[in-house]
């Protein structure tokens, strides 16, 4: 693994992709030193660290606070993520002790996945003599009994990096206060629903705290918080009550989901919640021909129902369960329409021999759509003239035949020409009924 947070093979693989688009990306695989003092970087309104700060060292923390200080243009937005304190208070002498044993008893030559695989081993038979560190943290075994399953590479840079660090949010705040950086708010947007997230008790001890950091600490404690997404903004401004009023009216999303596969629950720190329906379904009611809305003609169209408030609440729920998606004005929708056309054809091409990237860009949203590997297929075929999805199900049922494929239905091979078309033929019609009127909204088809 890359010490420094870059990956070559990385950097080339997003080269390739930004060239095939015609997007002036410029990527680099520089150390973060290096990168930080080149000559050649304009000032930015947006600088994202997603998978870095934790997993540096205190002297490339500096170095990148340096670099936000100098480059980050007033005004301008900075994403963070990083693990955060308390929630990793119980599982990181775990972390530590498989790292550990990573290093001393992982067989040099046998690259990180075996060291892995071992460290998880050794600490399920560590667990299995019941040490009063696993009595008086219950959760250890459940959190080791989760990560077993996961991507043995994610577990690598997650838990055997060199550099490894949780940090409460106060800290991480004075790490940027040299920047002169204000916290805006979370990221992630179930975050910002109270209801599924703090109890009456805990919302009224947190409404008494007039420090607004502060308060960001104690909820953290309140949640267990394990894993932070955070805007900071050199030189926040508040807006007024009637300027919030006029900006939410105006924003305008996008049903992203098929309107029957939206379920009315969602889980934040208290557990799951079941969604108002008298609320959330005449918006998803008014959103279900996937055609942007603003709020405000939600709210003109609802009001006998429903208010700014309750939409807004809402839609928020909505988007962070990856249901709807806020649009971009016209303009901008239009100038990355030719950019997105190109990228996606060259990811549908890609998808002719493998299934390594599944997702698709939408100029719609600005952002990416999941379309797995059949459904991408189904695309380039319609993309070569083929409308029909008995056309789409021969196309890459030949694809598949030319590479010796076939597909797998209920974990049992399909046999036979007859039997692959027929349930490609399946796959094509539900995707024509419920996929694609979805995937024409958002620009992708």
């Amino acid at each position: 693994m890359a010490r420094n947070g870059f990956q070559p093979s990385q950097a080339a693989f997003a080269q390739s992709v930004a060239s095939a688009s015609g997007a002036n990306a410029h990527l680099h695989d520089d150390a973060f030193d290096a990168f930080c003092q080149r000559d050649d970087l304009p000032d930015f309104d947006y600088i994202g660290l997603h998978g870095i700060w934790s997993w540096i060292s205190d002297e490339n923390r500096a170095v990148i606070v340096d670099f936000v200080r100098r480059k980050l243009k007033v005004g301008g937005v900075l994403y963070i993520s990083y693990n955060t304190q308390p929630g990793w208070a119980s599982f990181a002498p775990m972390r530590h002790l498989m790292r550990e044993h990573g290093e001393v008893m992982g067989a040099e030559g046998h690259g990180i996945v075996p060291k892995v695989d071992a460290a998880i081993n050794f600490a399920e038979q560590l667990l299995a003599t019941n040490p009063t560190y696993a009595r008086a943290n219950p959760q250890v075994n459940e959190r080791l009994n989760q990560i077993k399953n996961q991507n043995r590479q994610y577990l690598a840079h997650e838990y055997f990096n060199h550099d490894w660090l949780p940090m409460h949010f106060s800290t991480l705040a004075e790490w940027l206060s040299p920047a002169k950086l204000g916290f805006a708010c979370s990221a992630h947007y179930l975050d910002h629903v109270t209801g599924i997230n703090l109890t009456q008790e805990q919302r009224a001890l947190l409404e008494q705290l007039p420090d607004r950091l502060f308060r960001e600490t104690v909820r953290d404690f309140m949640v267990n918080q394990q894993f932070r997404r955070d805007y900071w903004v050199k030189g926040p401004r508040q807006v007024n009550g009637l300027e919030r009023s006029e900006q939410l009216r105006a924003q305008r999303i996008i049903l992203t989901s098929p309107r029957h596969d939206v379920s009315l629950k969602v889980k934040g720190a208290l557990g799951e919640a079941d969604m108002n329906e008298s609320i959330y379904a005449p918006i998803l009611d008014a959103m279900a021909d996937h055609k942007p809305r603003s709020l405000g003609e939600l709210e003109k169209a609802l009001q006998e129902r429903v208010n700014l408030a309750q939409i807004s609440e809402a839609v928020t729920v909505l988007i962070g369960g990856g249901h709807i998606a806020p649009v971009q004005d016209e303009n901008t929708l239009q100038k990355a329409k030719k950019r997105t056309d190109k990228l996606n054809l060259h990811l549908m091409d890609k998808a002719r021999g493998s299934d390594d990237v599944t997702y698709l860009a939408s100029p719609v949203i600005g952002g990416s759509v999941k379309v797995v590997r059949f459904h991408q297929l189904f695309l380039l075929a319609r993309s070569q003239g083929k409308q029909q999805p008995e056309q789409w199900a021969a196309f890459v049922w030949q694809l598949l035949k030319s590479q010796g494929q076939q597909l797998v239905k209920e974990g049992k091979t399909v046999q036979g020409d007859e039997q692959n078309i027929a349930e490609l033929k399946e796959q094509a019609i539900a995707f024509a009924e419920q996929q694609l009127p979805i995937l024409k909204a958002l620009h992708i088809a």
